[in-house]
């Protein structure tokens, strides 16, 4: 597996000369999920495609294929599973906080990979893609929080800059998250179900 900067270094190399475009996509879909926040179901139906193809932007990024911002909607060429994953995840994540939030934030980073999962396998369901992702982070859950906890520095500065940072620092995050799933799947023993 690679450390964390080498997959921070290759975001940052993806992202080279296209920045803007990953800040674009990244603001749309904040608009429109902020947009979305007070009418409760339209966040509720739309929020699992949206992320989808914002996870799909950036794992073609990953891949050195050269993403349109047209991809952020493409998650919803599989609406009725992005959809199942998303109120699974929701519900799941709800039910391990109730017991303590320790395990909701374990939970969080095993399902972390579900979206990823069904982008590279549009024929399961959400369930199957939890499930694929809880195996997938069977033992990087650590790696991946590590990966997260390096960007704290970063949020730190985007504060201060009154926020506007974070419109540099979220697509330089999708694009080290998308690097770690194809560092991770690539490393998957002989034998493991495929991501």
């Amino acid at each position: 597996m690679k450390e964390n900067r080498e997959l921070r270094a290759l975001a940052r190399e993806q992202l080279k000369g296209t920045w803007l475009a990953g800040v674009g996509v990244c603001l749309v879909y904040s608009l429109i999920i902020g947009a979305l926040s007070p009418t409760g179901i339209g966040l509720l139906l739309l929020t699992g495609p949206l992320t989808l193809g914002l996870i799909g932007y950036f794992l073609n990024k990953a891949r050195k294929q050269n993403p349109k911002f047209g991809e952020l909607f493409s998650g919803f060429n599989q609406f009725g599973s992005s959809l199942v994953l998303y109120l699974l995840e929701m519900v799941f994540l709800a039910l391990w906080t109730c017991l303590l939030v320790i395990p909701g934030i374990v939970k969080y980073f095993s399902y972390s990979m579900s979206y990823f999962i069904l982008r590279d396998n549009p024929e399961i369901g959400g369930l199957e893609a939890i499930t694929r992702s809880r195996k997938m982070m069977n033992g990087y859950k650590g790696k991946l929080f590590g990966l997260y906890l390096s960007f704290i520095g970063w949020g730190f500065l985007c504060c201060l800059s009154f926020g506007i940072g974070f419109l540099w620092l979220i697509p330089y995050m999708q694009a080290s998250t998308a690097n770690f799933y194809e560092d991770l799947k690539n490393n998957q023993p002989q034998g493991a179900p495929a991501a």
